[in-house]
């Protein structure tokens, strides 16, 4: 019997998670959905590289909605998103959106990241496969890799859009 893996159960402000270059690795997806069952997160955000649409088998194990931004690993745009239709909606890098008043920015690619941490109150980023929490004028958020395939960590991240803060979590 798996352990569960509950990050700060007392805390009854919004959840998001958050997630990034999973690569068709289904032993990890299947971990970073569990957990974010197991934690109640309101919504899940993919910053891209999700790769093949079979991934949607697992994360529409899902207890809520997704927003996922294509990466550049993500070859076939128009079955993911005919896959993950029922599960979220893609959209193109950068997307940008508002919620709990805070306007929030999701890309994959990094060399953007400082410029719109200068227009958003939160950047979500993926691309590097690196963990990064900044708390600057922005805070800005790289879960690091789901996959786990170049540092051999696998890890996600959850968002605490009313505190301006997130934890990056190892699964």
């Amino acid at each position: 019997m798996m352990q569960k893996m509950v990050i700060d159960e007392k805390i009854s402000t919004p959840k998001i998670g958050v997630i990034s270059d999973s690569h068709d690795n289904m032993e990890a997806i299947k971990k970073a959905v569990e957990f974010f069952n197991e934690n109640d997160v309101e919504l899940v955000i993919h910053a891209g590289d999700i790769v093949s649409p079979f991934t949607a088998d697992e994360f529409k194990k899902l207890n809520c909605d997704m927003l996922l931004i294509y990466g550049n690993n993500d070859g076939d745009k128009l079955y993911l998103k005919e896959r993950f239709s029922n599960i979220g909606e893609f959209h193109l890098d950068p997307y940008s959106f508002e919620l709990y008043g805070k306007k929030i920015v999701v890309t994959h690619m990094p060399s953007i990241v400082d410029a719109l941490a200068t227009k958003y109150d939160i950047v979500i980023y993926g691309h590097t496969h690196k963990k990064d929490l900044r708390k600057e004028k922005a805070l800005i958020l790289n879960p690091g890799e789901n996959c786990g395939y170049l540092t051999g960590v696998r890890s996600v991240a959850l968002l605490y859009p009313h505190q301006m803060d997130a934890r990056i979590v190892e699964l």
